[in-house]
């Protein structure tokens, strides 16, 4: 079997579309569940939504500093992997969590191979736990799946140039599957007005909201735009928020599931965000793009201005907001086929 280990939104999304192309292969799969996103409306409810198959386990981990829950991890996988009738073939992995530097560990050191979704990624900024999970990650992993050619390149020059494949990003075909099927259903958004315009705002970076004083700084910014922004607020920034002044032209609400997610991310003008796969889906809508970060991983959305980095000033929020894409839009990230290729290189390597 196949062990999938996921623990936050993204990484459900991701595993909705390999998953099923895991089952059309005939590939077995244990899905482990971290909890490391443990808010009913952050997990339970992107299970019901994408039909993902029920978790296996729960590790339950919940909220923590970055050791606690790795730690807390750690031991609830070895505790499982220990326990299982048969070893694992390998312990497949999502992204950049604590839940993936925490199965990379785990499955290492028990002698099983590491499999890693979005190899390659690099931000170059160390200060961000999400960059140290990705590098130790891809250097633990003996099979590793990239979404372009520069993350490719980027692997050969740290050394990793065995087993490596550039598949395209499954979250391309998260994107086109489940778009189409939120369009059908027409998910209900209560208490807010999506048919005139406005901006979709996320934000959950603790470099963002963990500091009473950068978040008004990035209130500040957004109140001097002139455009409706509604914000779906991420349960942990719920208590910074309260000791803040919102702007007029911010509007906050509960966080959307995914099909709410792709419905307003499909009627909104533009987006600012600081998350790393809503810079991605904002390119895929053929939104403009404003990462309220220094940097970003996912560099070719920057081509062109459909994606622009504006670390929270407010010149910066505003110049950028100002500024249009000047090129005409192309596809990145594949051809929405990336969770086929990745079964099928799966089935060929541990089930021939």
């Amino acid at each position: 079997m196949i062990i999938t280990l996921i623990g936050a939104r993204p990484q459900f999304v991701k595993a909705a579309v390999v998953s099923k192309a895991f089952i059309e292969k005939g590939i077995p799969e244990t899905i482990v569940h971290s909890g490391q996103h443990y808010d009913e409306r952050m997990s339970q409810i992107f299970w019901e939504e994408l039909g993902i198959p029920q978790p296996r386990y729960n590790l339950n981990i919940g909220s923590g500093s970055h050791a606690v829950q790795t730690a807390g991890m750690m031991t609830g996988l070895e505790s499982i992997i220990n326990n299982l009738n048969e070893t694992p073939k390998a312990v497949l992995l999502y992204g950049d969590t604590n839940t993936t530097v925490a199965g990379s560990l785990v499955a290492s050191k028990l002698h099983i191979p590491v499999i890693h979704i979005e190899a390659g990624l690099r931000s170059f900024n160390r200060t961000m736990p999400e960059e140290i999970n990705r590098v130790v990650t891809d250097h633990l992993s003996d099979l590793l799946f990239c979404p372009s050619e520069s993350a490719v390149r980027q692997l050969a020059t740290e050394g990793i140039v065995s087993n490596v494949h550039n598949v395209g990003d499954v979250m391309y075909d998260s994107f086109l599957t489940f778009s189409t099927l939120a369009k059908k259903i027409n998910p209900v958004i209560s208490g807010i007005d999506i048919g005139a315009a406005f901006t979709l705002l996320t934000l959950h970076r603790p470099s963002n909201t963990d500091s009473k004083e950068q978040l008004s700084k990035i209130l500040t910014s957004l109140g001097a735009l002139p455009t409706r922004i509604i914000w779906p607020v991420h349960p942990r920034n719920r208590g910074h928020i309260r000791e803040l002044t919102l702007p007029p032209n911010v509007t906050i609400t509960e966080p959307f599931s995914y099909f709410q997610m792709l419905l307003v991310l499909e009627k909104c003008h533009s987006v600012i965000t600081d998350s790393g796969g809503l810079q991605k889906e904002a390119y895929w809508a053929k939104k403009p793009c404003i990462t309220l970060r220094e940097e970003t991983e996912w560099t070719e959305t920057l081509e062109g201005g459909w994606n622009q980095l504006a670390p929270p000033a407010d010149s910066n929020l505003l110049n950028a907001y100002k500024t249009h894409p000047g090129l005409p839009w192309k596809p990145l990230y594949g051809d929405g086929k990336a969770s086929d290729k990745i079964a099928g290189i799966i089935a060929g390597r541990y089930y021939r």
